[in-house]
């Protein structure tokens, strides 16, 4: 809200004589708002998000410019750019006081700017559309994406609304399996390696109760396992029964370490160092 302020002069006979200062408001009667349908966000991810102008006033407003920043934030000691989301095309819908309208004009995809916009007098628009989080969204336990709208046109000053999403935190658990060797003899030794990779924030405690199993054909006779180079011991760290092939670990046994995210300092792109632990199994063939 603008506050702008006069005072009259009264000059007569090299007298000067000052009024009173008057104050006056002007009432800024469009206002935009913006919200994220989710509050977080992952790699890859699509993002929608609603933006809201609301016009008070007795006027309404036509032809109106949004432009929103898709997050764009500095990074590094050289001060470099980057833009974390990307707008899909084609998502954009345009409402007026809730009923769907022609789908407005996009003149640059980033930053992302609709052309064409009117809200009516006591009434709204609103934009939803859209996003995936790329390669230059910030990852981690930190990461965050802000990113602004500004609504713009004539007879207004502009007026700007931001929204903030965080990346997913907490156990984001994947498993590979191996076979060596691929072929063997009957009653031969057989090697299986699991990979478990953790690709979240958090590590995977013996709290989780993360609980690997596998029902082995043919089952295996004369089984060990090793978990991370120690050997696990029948009965404290695993169950296996030789009749059905069936492997499970127990309680607290799998633990896999957080993974690590880190940031390109010269062209800004996260990249996911996924933390691992790896499980060996080896027995005959029974």
């Amino acid at each position: 809200m603008a506050t702008f302020y006069n005072q009259a002069t009264l000059s007569y006979n090299g007298t000067v004589a000052s009024s009173n200062i008057t104050a006056g408001e002007i009432l800024e009667v469009l206002s935009v708002s913006k919200n994220a349908v989710s509050d977080t966000y992952s790699q890859g991810s699509e993002n929608v998000y609603m933006i809201s102008i609301v016009n008070t006033g007795s006027s309404c407003y036509n032809g109106l410019t949004v432009t929103d920043n898709l997050g764009e934030y500095t990074f590094g000691e050289t001060g470099g750019t980057a833009v974390p989301l990307s707008y899909n095309e084609g998502t954009l819908s345009y409402y007026v006081n809730g009923v769907q309208q022609a789908s407005p004009a996009v003149t640059s995809l980033s930053p992302l700017t609709v052309t064409g916009i009117n809200v009516p007098a006591g009434g709204n628009a609103m934009l939803v559309y859209s996003a995936d989080t790329n390669g230059f969204a910030p990852l981690g336990a930190d990461g965050e994406i802000v990113n602004t709208v500004t609504v713009s046109g004539a007879g207004f000053e502009p007026v700007s609304a931001s929204e903030a999403i965080a990346y997913t935190e907490g156990i984001d658990l994947a498993i590979s399996k191996s076979l060596s060797p691929a072929a063997v003899e009957e009653n031969g030794e057989v090697t299986y390696t699991f990979v478990i990779q953790n690709f979240g924030t958090a590590a995977a405690e013996a709290v989780d109760n993360v609980v690997f199993s596998d029902s082995f054909t043919p089952a295996l006779s004369g089984l060990t396992a090793e978990f991370n180079g120690t050997a696990w011991v029948s009965g404290t760290n695993y169950a296996y029964d030789p009749d059905t092939g069936v492997f499970t670990s127990l309680d607290g046994q799998v633990t896999v370490p957080a993974a690590q995210f880190v940031q390109d300092e010269t062209t800004g792109e996260w990249t996911t160092q996924a933390g691992v632990s790896t499980l060996v199994i080896k027995g005959r063939l029974a």
